[in-house]
């Protein structure tokens, strides 16, 4: 009877899991039957061969940038949250977020003042990806040196704090059209990948999953301080360096790939929680992922806006669903520890 209960939140995350995704996959301005969706999903020929294309090509490739973002997201926002032990600290106190804002606002908005450094159809996801990349070398070369984890995070938020003041910056003497454009990047996209940029997404999503549950003994053991670790054998400096790494790979590709998304990494690691009630990280790290994958769905469903043509932000969705956890959080813990 144990086991079957103890099977349970598993079975509702993954019940859950699929039912978003097939509503998802099957949402759009085009009517495809919930039938034919499910056939061409397993491979079936539809009566009208474009629903096949607009399923494959389109939905399919947005469902499950959804699916990835999401786990990567919320992965690392169990990460942060662990290592700090501070239930308000998410994937993006270590400034890469902030980091790659600033990298796409000087590709897009400082064209004023210099030429622009790349082209193509890529170039966001390049800057994107740079910026974080140098953010995280400036983190990692600070965290061998500093060994206390309150001030890294401080260190973390006061980087995020300049580069959106640099941002600003850019924002006051730029064009409008230019800051038009760079508006709507930061609302963050599901739905502008390709195959190529998916299989790479998933791939980062799959190392980062894996180095995660290779390091829940360290998570484990970092949950009742450091002393202890370091009395179970935790190498605490090289744990800390791989949790950074770990996080700094999730985040940065999906903020390169995807835009800044907001709230999903530091709500959802409180909703697996209350879903699965454990701290056992060799349980909540998959936990945790399969529910940051329906939360995404969840919230892509609803930008959809089902029965119009409009779409909403998925920024916009995201921030409705987590303030309400994030308020819970603070009122259920009383104090927020900083």
């Amino acid at each position: 009877m144990k086991k079957i209960i103890s099977l349970k939140p598993w079975l509702i995350l993954s019940v859950l899991l699929v039912l978003l995704f097939l509503i998802n996959v099957s949402l759009g301005s085009v009517q495809i039957p919930l039938m034919d969706t499910v056939s061409i999903l397993f491979g079936g020929i539809p009566e009208n061969p474009v629903w096949k294309d607009i399923l494959i090509d389109f939905r399919l490739t947005k469902a499950l940038t959804c699916v990835f973002a999401g786990g990567a997201l919320a992965l690392g926002g169990l990460l942060m949250q662990t290592l700090f032990r501070n239930p308000l600290a998410g994937p993006d106190v270590l400034g890469l977020s902030s980091g790659a804002s600033l990298a796409v606002a000087i590709l897009v908005m400082a064209a004023t003042f210099m030429p622009p450094l790349l082209h193509g159809p890529f170039s966001i996801a390049i800057a994107a990806s740079l910026g974080s990349a140098l953010i995280f070398i400036v983190v990692l070369v600070v965290a061998n040196r500093i060994k206390d984890n309150t001030s890294l995070l401080l260190i973390g938020l006061m980087i995020g704090a300049a580069t959106s003041s640099l941002v600003s910056v850019l924002q006051f003497t730029s064009r409008s059209e230019d800051q038009h454009y760079f508006l709507v990047w930061t609302f963050g996209s599901m739905g502008g990948l390709n195959w190529q940029e998916i299989y790479l997404l998933g791939v980062v999503f799959l190392f980062g999953m894996t180095l995660s549950l290779l390091l829940s003994k360290a998570l484990n053991a970092w949950l009742l301080g450091d002393n202890y670790a370091q009395a179970l054998g935790i190498r605490i400096q090289r744990a800390r360096t791989l949790i950074i790494i770990c996080t700094s790979v999730l985040a940065g590709s999906v903020t390169a790939f995807c835009g800044p998304i907001a709230f999903v990494g530091l709500a959802v690691p409180h909703l697996a929680r209350l879903v699965i009630n454990t701290t056992n990280h060799k349980i909540l790290v998959p936990g945790t992922v399969l529910t940051g994958a329906a939360v995404m769905l969840l919230c892509d469903t609803v930008a959809q806006l089902p029965g119009s043509s409009l779409v909403l932000p998925i920024n916009a969705i995201t921030s409705l669903i987590g303030a309400p956890v994030v308020i819970w959080v603070i009122v259920r813990s009383k104090k927020v520890r900083v």
